[in-house]
């Protein structure tokens, strides 16, 4: 899918879609099935957002994978009980090629600007390939899209290497190599087991320790497609009870805690490996992450576990706990800039606003998907839109039922939709209520869910996914004022 389309100065249509990952290739779909005019504007030359981007050894889903489909899209013939990142791309490739949505693609369209024309009612939106005017401002761009580089003194003296998983450096020789893994987050489990006797000399650098449980991934015959819905529903039920933990109830906190300490006393029988593989914190305020095979590449002589990554000197790698680590290859698996979207310092609202400076404690919406002084505009997977404990895809839907409630809205009523202040800071509030007593506000660590300009617990919904759908599946015009 190449995308190549011509320059052009100003094109009209009725809905502006910012990115072609999951949310905006969704957006399409409902698109396409309505009449109105639309482009989706992609700054990438492909489609498929985070799982275009990663494609590090191991990449795949920690979601099963009949639940990260779209439920008027499954996919019967994923591999695996958790599918390998090349097929998820394949699957939105697919979605992106339909003849209702790859008419639309606007590929290599990156946007630098996103204002708000009170007197048209009108989003102007510019590229580095043209403009596009339209009524609506679809913003899918992701929450995990630019890599956080960390300040490492001496990291730019470094003179082999360097690359983040999320860039990965295919023409780095590995083979051989001493290498250095900052990080044990998600990617980093994922990429130690790959990386494991492949190199001569494997240096785990991390600020914390995860904690892993069993991921029992399988390999998986096709579906039989009149079998999938029932299966995507028991799978959902079952990872619904996850939020039980999360909300600190004893005894669900107890066993997942119990789970997640058992799988590493099984696997690192090493009791002074063991003790430094144990987290610090209670379990669920990170990312509870799923692996077989993270802790037994830690076992490996070939393999060592440091501190933090305080600085390099040279290609010397020196940790906070002293360790010292010769490296020819150093790999950031660092995360992202979550709760500080950049998108935000492109997009312009009413009266001149930044989104970046509406957003500068904390990103905050009503629904999750509208913000005040942001007229007809829908953030997808944005403030409070992700979960903590099944899949980011039963709510992207809720979303885009959202979006095409408000669509059908505006379709009937001239002017335009403005969420009010009272009805922000209200959801707000009642966000700030259902995090407070949350294992990731009361767990004792530091995560990305948080933001830590004013410690609200901003990326994640507090809640049930069912919860979020009874709430947020469907427009209320009730909390919105006509706006100039």
């Amino acid at each position: 899918m190449t995308g190549a389309v011509a320059t052009v100065d100003l094109v009209e249509v009725d809905v502006v879609v910012v990115g072609a990952g999951l949310a905006g290739i969704g957006a399409a779909i409902e698109l396409a099935a309505r009449d109105e005019t639309f482009v989706v504007l992609e700054r990438a030359g492909d489609v498929g957002g985070t799982w275009r981007d990663n494609t590090y050894p191991g990449v795949a889903c920690d979601v099963p994978s009949h639940l990260y489909a779209f439920a008027h899209s499954p996919n019967p013939s994923w591999s695996r009980t958790f599918a390998p990142g090349h097929e998820i791309h394949t699957y939105l490739r697919g979605l992106a090629a339909r003849p209702g949505v790859a008419p639309h693609l606007r590929l290599g369209h990156e946007v630098s600007a996103a204002v708000w024309d009170a007197a048209a009612g009108r989003w102007e939106v510019t590229t580095n390939r043209g403009r596009f005017r339209g009524r609506v401002l679809v913003l899918a761009a992701g929450r995990l899209t630019e890599p956080r580089i960390p300040d490492i003194p001496g990291l730019g003296d470094f003179d082999g290497p360097v690359f983040h998983s999320a860039r990965w450096d295919h023409d780095a020789k590995l083979d051989g190599a001493r290498v250095g893994v900052v990080g044990t987050g998600a990617s980093a489990i994922q990429i130690v087991p790959e990386l494991a006797g492949r190199v001569e000399h494997l240096t785990v650098f991390a600020r914390s320790s995860p904690y892993i449980i069993p991921r029992n991934d399988q390999a998986q015959a096709a579906a039989d497609p009149a079998e999938i819905s029932r299966v995507r529903d028991e799978v959902f039920a079952g990872m619904e009870q996850g939020i039980a933990a999360r909300r600190r109830e004893r005894a669900a906190l107890a066993e997942l805690r119990s789970r997640a300490l058992g799988h590493l006393a099984a696997q690192v029988p090493d009791p002074v490996l063991r003790a430094r593989l144990t987290p610090d914190y209670e379990v669920g305020c990170k990312r509870v992450l799923l692996s077989d095979t993270f802790y037994p590449a830690m076992n490996r002589d070939d393999v060592s576990l440091a501190g933090a990554l305080r600085r390099l000197d040279g290609r010397t790698a020196i940790a906070a706990d002293g360790h010292r680590a010769e490296l020819d290859v150093l790999v950031l698996a660092t995360g992202f800039h979550a709760t500080r979207q950049p998108y935000a310092e492109r997009v312009t609202g009413r009266g001149g606003v930044l989104l970046a400076r509406a957003w500068e404690r904390g990103m905050v919406s009503h629904a999750s998907t509208v913000v005040h002084r942001f007229p007809n505009m829908f953030v997808l997977d944005g403030p409070n839109a992700a979960l903590g404990h099944n899949s980011a895809v039963h709510v992207i839907e809720s979303q885009l039922s959202y979006l095409t409630g408000a669509l059908d809205h505006l379709a009937r009523h001239d002017g335009v939709l403005e969420v009010t202040s009272r009805a922000q800071d209200e959801y707000t509030r009642d966000i700030d209520t259902m995090a407070e007593r949350t294992v990731w506000l009361r767990g004792g660590c530091t995560s990305w869910y948080v933001d830590a300009r004013s410690g609200r617990l901003t990326l994640l919904w507090p809640s049930t996914a069912t919860a979020f759908r009874e709430r947020n599946g469907r427009f209320d015009p009730a909390p919105f004022v006509a706006a100039g």
